[in-house]
């Protein structure tokens, strides 16, 4: 009964248009199902994706800590030249009487980022390996719960509208970690629009009954 429901595939309804279809089953090489009423990719699969996936994950985490060790911008006013890290910019709100704003630079900029890339890890790497993950089903909850938190996009529109503003009052110049926050949305973004959540409970399945 278990290879006749893996081989028919398994239901599911479109995100779109609510047409509930019958998913193909386990298939070598890239599998790619559309619905046939509006069109909506509902089901991709590629035999080279966990790797993909793992690699620009490993480059992500390789840019946020280049990006929270080297300074984002520096500042030159009338000979002084200053230098700050997003953990220097957010002590300085802290300083300045504003912990709210502080708390909030490193919530969106450091913590969430940091916890949505080692949850992702941390449930790629060993199915990668062919080993099931301890605690798989809420590291998968925690992930989700932690992606709308990352606000490195948001994070960074305000500081070129800060360079903006300062470009008339001293010299700004971008610093390393302002383009490694650049290299991380873009893996990021690349990561995420490769993640999936049915292929890595799949993979997950299959791990804990060689088990």
């Amino acid at each position: 009964m278990d290879r006749m429901s893996r081989a028919m595939g398994r239901l599911t309804a479109c995100h779109d248009c609510d047409l509930l279809l019958r998913l193909p089953g386990a298939q070598s090489g890239r599998v790619s199902v559309c619905c046939p009423r509006c069109g909506a990719a509902l089901y991709e699969c590629s035999d080279s994706g966990p790797q993909a996936s793992a690699a620009l994950l490993a480059a992500g985490l390789i840019a946020f800590a280049i990006a929270n060790v080297y300074p984002v911008l520096v500042l030159e006013i009338a000979g002084n030249r200053n230098a700050a890290t997003l953990w220097q910019t957010a002590l300085a709100l802290q300083g300045q009487g504003m912990p709210e704003v502080a708390l909030l630079v490193l919530f969106t900029g450091i913590v969430m980022p940091a916890l949505e890339l080692a949850s992702m890890l941390y449930l790629q790497l060993p199915l990668l390996f062919g080993r099931a993950p301890p605690g798989f089903p809420g590291m998968m909850r925690l992930r989700g719960l932690a992606r709308p938190w990352c606000m490195v996009e948001v994070f960074l529109l305000g500081v070129l509208v800060s360079l903006v503003k300062l470009v008339h009052l001293a010299s700004v110049q971008p610093g390393i970690g302002l383009w490694a926050f650049f290299g991380l949305i873009v893996l990021m973004a690349a990561s995420a629009s490769r993640f999936r959540p049915h292929e890595l409970w799949e993979r997950y399945q299959a791990c804990r009954a060689t088990e």
